[in-house]
């Protein structure tokens, strides 16, 4: 999935910093340098920062110290109003893997820990092993320089709970993911490593809310590019792209990405890696241009996608839209229904065969409710177009839309379950799509909900379309895969023939 982009231009005019900061965004080689400012940002101000006090302290505690797309951001994303509290309290950065974004986020920490007094600061990763291995590295740090050692208290190793107090009293703790915010009182800052892996605006809410208390609150969120189901940071780059259009807000948001999906061009590759040239060489990414293409596009290229570990190929589902299709209403037909395991979500799918080896699939209805779908109105909705296209069975899952089926067999409408020949209906899809047998009319969310769909693997070795670990709402692509089960049945009981 790629939003739309607004692209805010940068350059020296923009530049509010020192000559000094200036002066190493100029590279003296002819060696390819990642572009030290992000191709979209919030509005720059004239403020004054802590930046420089962050960009001097690095210099000490980290070998040769930020690169120039950290020592933009430390100037920028720290500035200070009047009042002496922070012109940003909610920070987002998003980069390429492996840039440096940790490395940042460690020394901001160590910042607050040992210079800024920050009495309590709080950091949270998706997975536990993250949040460890960054709470080692601080260690390290700390313990590679004598002035920063002789000022701390105790070290704390607590599986989940890792703690640093300085003399001061001060205080850092990781907390896992789902955890972050439990018996948390008043911390002055929040650090979210992968911020694309919060799936879930409930917990980061609480966790926000934890700062209300705070004398001068700030949240630290670092991220790659994310999909779909990145909720969280979906709504942090929506708030800075319309603050960057002119909207009231004071988030701070800069995105290093690459302005297209060419993985091949060289051009992306320094809008979105900010420490090519310096961390990074050129060639490390060349070697990785023949990874899966979500791939790169997300974590070479920071590129929006619909599913990080979409099932489909969007290139492939792509080369199957054929917009002079469509249902017949004369040709036999099957529907099929699906409902999410929440209940908020339904989609009908009819499937035709094209006459060959093709066949087309058609969303036809979708169904929404906040609370829970009412099974009576999709019974009564779903029966009109039962009536509307000469149908042989419409078809059915048992353990999400059985009691939607069982209000239409009454009504003489033939129903089939599906749950038996679901792992089968599945790979039937992906087999149908991959060939270009599948056939459909590019609609925006049959799109969308098919390139959501996440594979769940099976003990038995097989795998179907995950309802729930999808993340979002996939009923349409399990109606289409179960539609093209019979779609996709041999019109005569030999199929291929041998010999």
């Amino acid at each position: 999935m790629n939003k739309p982009e607004l692209v805010i231009p940068g350059g020296h005019q923009a530049e509010t910093g020192s000559n000094r900061l200036e002066s190493v965004f100029e590279p003296p080689s002819a060696t390819v340098f990642g572009s030290a400012w992000p191709r979209i940002h919030t509005p720059l101000n004239e403020l004054p920062t802590r930046g420089k006090e962050l960009i001097d302290f690095a210099s000490q505690v980290i070998p040769g110290g930020f690169m120039p797309w950290q020592k933009w951001l430390a100037i920028h994303s720290l500035k200070m109003k009047e009042d002496g509290r922070y012109a940003h309290p909610f920070r987002v950065t998003t980069v390429a893997r492996q840039n440096g974004k940790s490395t940042y986020m460690l020394a901001l920490i160590a910042m607050n820990l040992f210079h800024w007094k920050d009495s309590l600061q709080v950091a949270s990763a998706h997975r536990l092993v993250t949040s460890l291995e960054q709470f080692r590295a601080l260690v390290a740090m700390i313990e590679a320089n004598d002035d920063l050692a002789k000022q701390v208290k105790r070290i704390r190793w607590q599986h989940g709970a890792e703690e640093i107090e300085t003399l001061d009293g001060c205080r850092f703790v990781i907390k896992a993911g789902g955890s972050a915010a439990r018996g948390m009182s008043k911390p002055e800052s929040v650090h979210l490593d992968e911020l694309r892996e919060m799936h879930d605006l409930e917990s980061f809410a609480s966790l926000r809310y934890t700062l209300m208390a705070a004398k001068n609150p700030s949240i630290n969120a670092f991220t790659n590019a994310g999909d779909a189901h990145s909720k969280v940071l979906n709504m942090a780059r929506d708030r800075g792209l319309a603050a960057a259009s002119g909207a009231a807000d004071d988030i701070f948001y800069a995105e290093w990405s690459a302005p297209t999906d060419d993985v091949h061009d060289q051009a992306n590759w320094v809008a979105s890696n900010p420490a090519l040239g310096h961390t990074i060489h050129i060639d490390n990414i060349r070697a990785t241009l023949n990874d899966p293409h979500e791939v790169v596009m997300t974590e070479v290229l920071c590129r929006w996608v619909q599913t990080i570990s979409s099932v489909v190929n969007p290139q492939a589902w792509e080369a199957c839209a054929d917009d002079t299709v469509d249902l017949d209403t004369e040709k036999l037909t099957w529907l099929a229904l699906d409902i999410s395991p929440d209940r908020r979500h339904c989609a009908l799918v009819g499937a035709q065969k094209l006459g060959d080896e093709n066949f087309v699939v058609k969303l036809l209805h979708t169904w929404e409710n906040d609370r829970q779908l009412d099974d009576k109105a999709i019974a009564n909705d779903a029966a009109s177009y039962c009536r509307k296209y000469p149908i042989e069975y419409l078809l059915y899952s048992r353990k999400t839309s059985g009691a939607v089926a069982a209000r239409l067999q009454p009504a003489g409408i033939p129903i089939y379950d599906m749950d038996t020949a679901y792992p089968q209906s599945c790979d039937e899809l992906l087999g149908a799509i991959n060939s270009g047998r599948l056939k459909h009319r590019g609609q925006a969310e049959l799109t969308s909900q098919i390139l959501s769909a996440v594979q769940l693997r099976r003990g038995d070795g097989g795998w179907v379309i995950g309802r729930r670990a999808s993340s979002t709402a996939v009923a349409a692509a399990v109606a289409t895969a179960l539609a093209t089960h019979f779609a996709t049945r041999p019109e005569t009981e030999t199929d291929i023939m041998v010999g």
